[in-house]
């Protein structure tokens, strides 16, 4: 049977693109669909603008700490209508950037939603059908709203890059990565923050030494951080509501004043001014709540299951090691597959994918010890195993330290970072670093290497420190601070 291309690609993010670029580089005949913004979540509504935000956030305490060294600065507003513009023009650019290489590499671009008809066949929403022999499904996620009553009044990630203006109080429901960085992000631009999560700890499964680091930094700085609390109830504000705080302790340190808060003018752009009841027994109202409480793929009306694509009861696709799916000719790879929910995982499983099905060269997933980054203030960078996964599988020793940090020491700021180690007994290899410091993406990024390759405790201890930094912690703790 002839086909219209060698394979189509649906979804334009990181993973997709890529898969279509280097599948043409080697000669195959490629389309890809889109039907939003070439880039997918990480370029035009995930890592890069939520980056960028963070860098934007951490000027302020970068002022405070420049008048601590001896410069003659003065603090000033936040221009929120000059950054997002700024910000808006460099998505517009990396958007043309994605849509380049791929009309350099001869992908033929469909700017429409696409759905599968039978294991060969995609149609447009424009009526029209393709075919072909490959098909990669890399149509990503999407944030979801909890499902309780109220919640359309509050905006999801999504929103924050499109408001017109910034909340002077924002909850933030949730405790994953994405809502402790816009907590911190927000806090950082100038925004009364508190955030409500209904577990015990924040980053749940992050190491626990770590999370609770982040979350004592992030009191510290200002963020009304309430573990173990939820929504009740919550409806628009109006004049009828009068908001006051029944709590002793840490409720009442939320800052509500005991008479009525004052109801302002909806914000401009998704979401307004909302009356928020808390399993606490504590009520107010904020400009804006933001659900940061999950995502799901987007594999709703693809008309997968009826061609026999199996997906899982979250919506994700199921595959093998090779991203294959129960249906041969279709593959999936990134966020829709619900595996690792990382760009640059999806971006190597869209290369594996293409070695796999174009080079002849079968090419199953590696996801493990993959390093990550929690963008906070400070930031959190790990990879392999928390302490807590590690003494459950076989005997360690930790290696942990916390200090103050020289910079921000000078400046009299109590910042506290974390550097630790932990190191099976039997094997001596490190099983999983955490840094909890700022900068700790990008330490992360090289210790990251280091335990890849199986590299033992005395490996790093051979490695001579540079000095004076906070990484040289990570080659210089000689003693176990516990075992495990």
């Amino acid at each position: 049977m002839a086909f219209d291309y060698d394979l189509f690609v649906i979804g334009g993010g990181s993973g997709g693109v890529r898969a279509a670029r280097v599948a043409a580089a080697g000669g195959a005949k490629v389309a890809l669909a889109e039907d939003n913004r070439m880039g997918g979540t990480c370029v035009i509504r995930g890592c890069v603008p939520k980056k960028i935000m963070v860098f934007a956030s951490s000027y302020r305490e970068g002022l405070e700490d420049a008048r601590s060294y001896g410069w003659d600065v003065k603090d000033g507003p936040f221009d929120w209508p000059a950054f997002s513009g700024r910000l808006k023009t460099e998505l517009d650019r990396l958007e043309g950037v994605y849509r380049d290489l791929l009309k350099g590499s001869n992908v033929e671009i469909f700017d429409l939603r696409a759905r599968l008809t039978d294991p060969h066949t995609i149609e447009l929403s424009d009526g029209t059908q393709k075919t072909a022999k490959h098909i990669l499904v890399a149509t990503g996620g999407h944030p979801v709203r909890p499902d309780m009553k109220g919640a359309e009044l509050g905006i999801v990630s999504d929103d924050i890059f499109n408001l017109k203006e910034l909340p002077k109080k924002l909850l933030i429901v949730g405790g994953g990565y994405i809502a402790c960085e816009f907590a911190c992000i927000m806090q950082g631009l100038g925004v009364e923050v508190t955030q409500f999560y209904r577990g015990a700890q924040i980053l749940r499964g992050f190491d626990d030494e770590a999370r609770g680091l982040i979350a004592e930094m992030m009191n510290e700085r200002g963020i009304k951080l309430h573990l173990g609390t939820n929504i009740v109830d919550m409806a628009p504000a109006g004049e009828d509501h009068t908001a006051s705080w029944s709590g002793t302790g840490t409720d009442a340190a939320m800052g509500a004043p005991a008479a009525e808060v004052a109801v302002r003018a909806p914000a401009a752009g998704t979401g307004g001014p909302v009356w928020v009841k808390a399993t606490n027994g504590s009520e107010q109202v904020f400009d804006q709540v933001l659900f940061a409480t999950g995502r799901s793929p987007n594999t709703r009306d693809m008309g997968l299951e009826e061609i026999g694509v199996e997906v899982g009861r979250r919506g994700e696709i199921v595959v093998d090691e090779y991203s294959q799916t129960a249906v041969p000719s279709v593959y999936a790879i990134g966020d829709v597959t619900g595996r690792v929910q990382l760009t640059p995982v999806a971006i190597r499983e869209g290369m594996a994918f293409v070695e796999t099905v174009f080079n002849g060269n079968p090419t199953p997933i590696d996801h493990d010890l993959i390093p990550s980054a929690v963008f906070t203030q400070p930031e959190l960078g790990t990879v392999g195993m928390s302490e807590e996964e590690a003494r459950d599988q076989e005997p360690v020793e930790i290696y942990c330290t916390s200090f103050r940090p020289m910079q921000s020491a000078f400046a009299g700021r109590p910042d506290r970072v974390l550097m630790k180690l932990v190191v099976s007994q039997a094997t001596r290899k490190v099983l999983g670093c955490h840094i909890v410091a700022p900068g700790a993406g990008e330490m992360i990024q090289l210790a990251g290497i280091a335990v890849k390759m199986g590299a033992t405790k005395e490996d790093f201890d051979r490695t001579v420190a540079v000095h004076p930094t906070m990484s040289e912690e990570l080659v210089t703790m000689k003693t176990p601070m516990r075992v495990a």
